[in-house]
């Protein structure tokens, strides 16, 4: 059984407020987003092949840099659609095109979520295939609130069982893609993400946790937070610190 990087890089950035490029091209340490995102891909030897949604008009660019950076496990990019659900849907196709009749293992992705690990990615891949779902989760270190339309406070869950779906989100193919052109079917196209859209269709959803600093880098202040760690993570180096150990 194959496993497959689905990325989505069809976004915009207008949170970013970025006059030259999307978010995902912005560069950081000499790389662009993107390419720090894939760079843990391309170095887990369990994943097998990559896919990659992304703006029509930027894919050319897209090209340049994978081969700029010597990434090969991209095997197809596609056009991203006009909603989130329809850009993974168009990745998932490809993804299916690329194993053809055989059943795999998707790991959907953001591509401007580069603060993951080679490990994360091996542990969404065996509890799907433990428990047939991999929900990245980030721990919660403050109080949630449940609130009602008029701002009242309906419910106060346990700190201890509140978790933030993050991303990757991984699935078997053949059941995240049944639902996706199911819920087409019946006229849904806006889907928040993979987990809404698989728990809206009965599917039982398992939850790893994740790094916390496994954050999307959608504004400013995220770009900023994206540079600091990744300069805290080199300095460490001098400590003995290894990210290959993460």
């Amino acid at each position: 059984m194959k496993n497959i990087g689905v990325i989505f890089a069809g976004g915009v950035g207008s949170r970013m407020k970025s006059k030259t490029k999307p978010k995902q091209f912005l560069e950081i340490y000499g790389k662009p987003i993107i390419i720090h995102t894939l760079e843990h891909f391309e170095n887990n030897v369990e994943i097998d092949a990559v896919v990659i949604a992304c703006v029509k008009e930027w894919i050319p660019y897209l090209k340049e840099l994978l081969y700029k950076f010597r990434i090969e496990k991209v095997k197809k990019i596609v056009e991203g659609g006009e909603t989130g659900q329809l850009s993974i849907y168009g990745g998932l196709r490809a993804a299916r095109e690329i194993v053809g009749k055989e059943n795999a293992i998707v790991l959907i992705h953001d591509g401007v979520r580069p603060l993951i690990s080679s490990r994360l990615l091996s542990e969404n891949i065996n509890c799907v295939k433990e428990h047939g779902s991999a929900i990245t989760a980030g721990i919660v270190k403050e109080t949630i609130v449940v609130m009602n339309d008029d701002g009242v406070i309906e419910q106060v869950p346990s700190r201890k069982n509140s978790r933030v779906a993050k991303a990757p989100q991984s699935f078997f193919l053949d059941d995240i893609l049944s639902v996706h052109e199911k819920a087409l079917s019946e006229g849904l196209r806006d889907s928040i993400d993979s987990c809404t859209l698989m728990k809206s269709y009965g599917f039982t959803l398992h939850m790893i946790d994740g790094p916390y600093e496994n954050i999307k880098i959608t504004t400013p202040d995220d770009y900023y937070t994206m540079r600091a760690i990744m300069q805290a993570k080199e300095n460490a180096q001098i400590y003995g610190y290894d990210e290959r150990e993460e």
